[in-house]
């Protein structure tokens, strides 16, 4: 590398050093000089000794430059290890953090010199950021339970150990469905209904009706319906109740939206009119529905932890026999059957539908009737949902849900008749 080159790369990694030490200064801010191990000073010429020892490490070569960055960053810790050990005993606690924070600091400096600037970079703000966010994990691990934690360690193996696993290509026997794509489906609903569980737990009973359906319509929004119905017979506000069941509904059309656009963006685009008008529509009627009635005390119990292992496999299951009932269909019944099927799924899942379905077009079916399909599967759904409220509910629960339930269809019709002109 010529000399201009070079000096932007240890500029790279003297800002890295910055960024990092800024963190630590900031936290130790109070202490007076020469109290602390490293501060910003010391980070910043942590992360250009990287640098440099990065740069005469090209020129030694793979094996010598491997010793010399080695010997430094040895050298670096034996020179900051005993001011850290003696910090933490005239402190009176116990902290690695320091220390791993220069090791990655050295390193990323060293990587950023030998060609990796945007990686090194990258990962310099992402620790950055986890190490001034230390009182908010810090709190979040003190209100976790053993089996959210599980959950999340059941998500970060499913994407990153067994899905590279995955066989990822088309098996005959099941008219062509691609197991690898199932399963980066399962994952990613997975995702998504794990974070909107933890959004309801984080924002706690405060939020009122309101917050709890729109946070349990990322969830699972007939679970909703079902709760708030039960709870409206056994004498709860009823309006406040259809309130958080037609917001539920509304949050569940906008993520329906959400995942048919990451799945198949042009189906996702022509379902979009339809959806967001019927979440539109629904949104408005729970605004007028609440007004000042959803309040702490109405607050509805967060559901249960979603992300199991038998709910995960149940739905990449159900994911890999949609597919294959709607590839069937369509190769041997045509368009009509693809909708069919879609309409009596609907009864009980959009996400099986909105997942799949999609995945068939251009080459099965058209994108056009791919978002027909998911259009029918949130139509069945609503009125499902209606249905139940109006079984399972009290008659002043019944009527207000119905009532957002029919301006929601309307308002989807007429926004798929707008989309179409």
């Amino acid at each position: 590398m010529d000399g201009d080159d070079l000096i932007r790369r240890l500029a790279v990694a003297l800002a890295i050093g910055l960024l990092v030490g800024a963190e630590r200064h900031w936290r130790e801010r109070e202490d007076a000089p020469g109290r602390r191990t490293a501060g910003v000073r010391t980070f910043a010429l942590v992360g250009l000794a990287g640098g440099v020892l990065g740069a005469l490490a090209l020129a030694a070569g793979p094996v010598g430059g491997a010793v010399l960055l080695a010997a430094g960053m040895l050298a670096m810790v034996t020179v900051l290890l005993p001011f850290a050990l003696r910090e933490a005993d005239a402190e009176n606690r116990f902290s690695a953090t320091s220390v791993v924070a220069a090791v990655a600091t050295f390193a990323l400096g060293a990587l950023a010199v030998q060609g990796q600037m945007a990686a090194a970079g990258a990962a310099a703000v992402a620790m950055t950021a986890v190490l001034a966010a230390r009182e908010s994990l810090h709190g979040l691990m003190a209100r976790i339970t053993w089996a959210e934690l599980r959950s999340a360690i059941l998500l970060l193996s499913m994407t990153l150990v067994a899905l590279p696993l995955v066989p990822d290509e088309p098996i005959p026997w099941l008219a062509g469905v691609n197991p690898h794509q199932v399963w980066m489906l399962a994952i990613l609903l997975a995702g998504v209904s794990f974070l909107g569980y933890l959004a309801v737990k984080l924002g706690g009973e405060r939020a009122g009706l309101l917050l709890a359906g729109a946070a349990g319509g990322l969830v699972a929004s007939t679970a909703v319906t079902l709760a708030n119905a039960a709870a409206s017979r056994r004498g709860g506000p009823a309006r406040a109740l259809a309130a958080g069941t037609l917001v539920s509904g509304a949050v569940s059309c906008l993520r329906t939206t959400v995942l048919a656009l990451v799945v198949a963006p042009a189906t996702g685009r022509a379902v979009a009119p339809a959806l967001l008008a019927a979440a539109l529509a629904m949104a408005l009627t729970a605004l007028v529905l609440a007004g000042r009635r959803a309040t702490a005390a109405e607050a509805a119990k967060a559901p249960a932890n979603p992300f199991e292992i038998g709910t995960v496999l149940r739905m990449a299951g159900l994911l890999a026999l949609v597919g294959t009932l709607a590839r069937l269909g369509a190769e041997r019944l045509g368009g009509a059957a693809v909708v069919a099927i879609a309409a009596v799924t609907g009864l009980t899942d959009v996400d099986a539908i909105t997942l799949s379905v999609p995945l068939l077009a251009p080459e099965v079916i058209s994108p056009r009737l791919a978002a027909r399909a998911v259009a029918v599967a949130v139509a069945s759904n609503i009125v499902a949902k209606a249905a139940y409220a109006a079984v399972l509910g009290s008659r002043g629960h019944a009527w207000p849900v119905g009532l957002g339930s029919a301006l929601a269809l309307l308002a989807a019709l007429a926004g798929i008749a707008a989309a179409e002109r």
